[in-house]
């Protein structure tokens, strides 16, 4: 891992917060899979549009097998970025990872990211594909009684959210979520825990970063409600299984722990798996993080298990 953040200091690229958005988003995109595994190969990859909460949005289904082979459960995945960069292209090595070692379908959403579409637009599009995804699963070929939710950094906050939300609605849905898969998720509403200090910087999450993500998404008077920091929804009893990846060397690394603790308080199932000397986004480095891997298998083996016949 020191390896990797030398290699990364030494290339000098500019900050995430001396970009605009926009020019994050390309320089995002053009270092997001240099440490990642070579996209892997799937009988199915199709690039589909899904009903967002204020239009027709992106997305991506991976899976290991083709509809007329098996009807596959399904995760609703949702990419990290701060809210402000990602995209299905930054993630799709990873995607395929999940699907390709799970054996099951990975639908990745591509949701309104911010400035442009500020708080709460990324929780309420991802939302509204929860809603929808049960009964349009059948049409897609994929197995609509057994669905996960997961994601990484902001895509794990969303992912926590929207499990949150499918326990409140849980008769409009139908059915309950098989597991929340929460890789390195961020949680609290003012980056204020021990970790976000003594991982401040040179740690590949910086706090400038941090701070320039929630400025982008969420004024600073609303950055307790729960939709944006899930520590602070005032009931987490009853909701779905949890697979929690951590980092050590992770500003979010404290609060991922509380999140889990909580969980588990409130009479939840939480497998918690925390990879020493790896930063934030380590999942997506399996080139060189031998770490990429244990965790990808860890989440496979979760999912295999969640969301089995």
């Amino acid at each position: 891992m020191a390896g990797v953040l030398s290699r990364i200091h030494r290339a000098n690229r500019p900050t995430y917060h001396s970009l605009t958005p926009k020019q994050a988003r390309i320089a995002y995109l053009m270092g997001a899979e240099i440490l990642d595994l070579p996209r892997a190969p799937l009988a199915r990859v199709e690039n589909l549009t899904v009903p967002g909460a204020e239009g027709p949005l992106a997305a991506r289904l991976y899976a290991p097998k083709t509809a007329a082979e098996a009807r596959l459960p399904v995760l609703l995945y949702f990419h990290g970025g701060g809210f402000t960069i990602g995209s299905l292209e930054t993630h799709d090595s990873l995607c395929r990872q999940l699907a390709l070692r799970s054996g099951v379908a990975v639908l990745a959403l591509d949701y309104r990211l911010a400035p442009e579409h500020k708080f709460p637009a990324a929780v309420d599009d991802c939302w509204a594909v929860l809603r929808w995804l049960p009964k349009a699963a059948e049409t897609l070929g994929l197995d609509g009684s057994r669905i996960a939710v997961g994601g990484d950094s902001a895509g794990g906050t969303l992912a926590a959210v929207c499990a949150l939300h499918a326990r409140d609605i849980r008769e409009q849905l139908g059915q309950d979520l098989a597991l929340q898969l929460l890789i390195t998720p961020g949680t609290t509403a003012h980056a204020d825990t021990a970790s976000h200090k003594l991982f401040a910087n040179g740690f590949l999450l910086d706090a400038g970063a941090i701070q320039w993500f929630f400025d982008h998404y969420i004024p600073h008077p609303h950055r307790k409600d729960w939709r944006f920091a899930p520590l602070e929804a005032a009931d987490h009893g009853d909701l779905a299984p949890a697979c929690v990846i951590l980092a050590e060397c992770d500003p979010l690394v404290d609060e991922g722990v509380a999140y889990a603790d909580l969980l588990r308080a409130n009479g939840n199932a939480v497998q918690l798996e925390l990879y020493r000397g790896v930063t934030h986004d380590f999942i997506k480095m399996g080139r060189s993080i031998p770490e990429a891997l244990l965790a990808l298998d860890a989440c496979a083996a979760a999912l295999k298990e969640a969301l089995k016949p």
